[in-house]
């Protein structure tokens, strides 16, 4: 599992945000676009591409993607 690939499928969960506002110090909640159906969006694209079922407890203790992904990674 690589950042950049993830970063990419934590990306094409948003419609109008550009893909260059991704990076892996991003604070996703600060995004404009984010919000709890994108954050839902997050959790199955996680379980459907890495086979791992986040809590939205642990979905809140990330704050930035690369914390998410090392959540991710970790499990």
């Amino acid at each position: 599992m690589e950042i950049k690939t993830f970063i990419e499928h934590f990306a094409s969960q948003f419609e109008e945000t550009p893909i260059e506002e991704f990076e892996a110090t991003t604070r996703f909640r600060e995004l404009e676009e984010w919000d709890s159906m994108i954050a839902l969006s997050i959790m199955a694209m996680i379980d459907e591409n890495y086979q791992v079922k986040l809590s939205p407890i642990e979905m809140k203790q990330a704050n930035t993607i690369h914390e998410l992904f090392d959540l991710v990674k970790a499990k």
